[in-house]
C-alpha cells in the first residue's frame, strides 16, 4: 500500500512540474518593438523551468508574480504579457530602468532558406558535363 501511494505521489508531482513547464513555453519567443524604443526586441527563453529575457542592453531573470505578470530582475522592472482573442500571448508591455516598452510577439519569424545541390566525384562530373555539352541527356 505504501508503494502504491508513492507511486501515485510520484507520478502527480511529475505531471504537475510538465504543466508548469507547459504553461511558462507559451511565454518563450521573441517580442519586437517600434522603431525608437531602447532595443529593437527581447528573447524571451525558457531553460530549467525558469524564464530568462534576453536583449542588447542585457539578460534578466524572470520571476512569475501573476497570471501574465513577471518581475524583470536585473532591471527592477515588470513584463506584463499581453493575450489577443484566441487566448494566446501576442505582446508584452515592460517598464524597466525607467523605459515603458509595448512589444508584439513575432509570429513564424525564423525564414529558412534550402538549396539541394548534387555531388558528384570528379570522374563523374565530367562524364556529366561532356553530356550536356554534346547534348545527348
Amino acid at each position: 500500500m505504501k508503494k502504491l501511494i508513492l507511486s501515485f505521489v510520484l507520478i502527480t508531482g511529475f505531471y504537475t512540474v510538465n504543466a508548469q513547464t507547459d504553461s511558462l513555453q507559451e511565454y518563450a519567443g521573441t517580442y519586437v518593438f517600434p522603431d525608437g524604443n531602447v532595443v529593437p526586441s527581447v528573447d524571451v527563453t525558457l531553460g530549467g523551468g525558469a524564464l530568462s529575457m534576453s536583449s542588447a542592453a542585457g539578460t534578466s531573470a524572470l520571476v512569475q508574480l501573476g497570471v501574465d505578470s513577471f518581475s524583470v530582475v536585473e532591471f527592477s522592472g515588470s513584463a506584463v504579457f499581453r493575450r489577443g482573442d484566441d487566448k494566446k500571448v501576442n505582446g508584452v508591455h515592460i517598464e524597466a530602468a525607467g523605459y515603458v516598452m509595448d512589444g508584439k510577439k513575432q509570429q513564424n519569424g525564423i525564414w529558412i532558406f534550402t538549396t539541394y545541390t548534387t555531388y558528384y566525384p570528379p570522374a563523374k562530373r565530367e562524364k556529366e558535363m561532356r553530356c550536356r555539352n554534346s547534348g545527348d541527356n
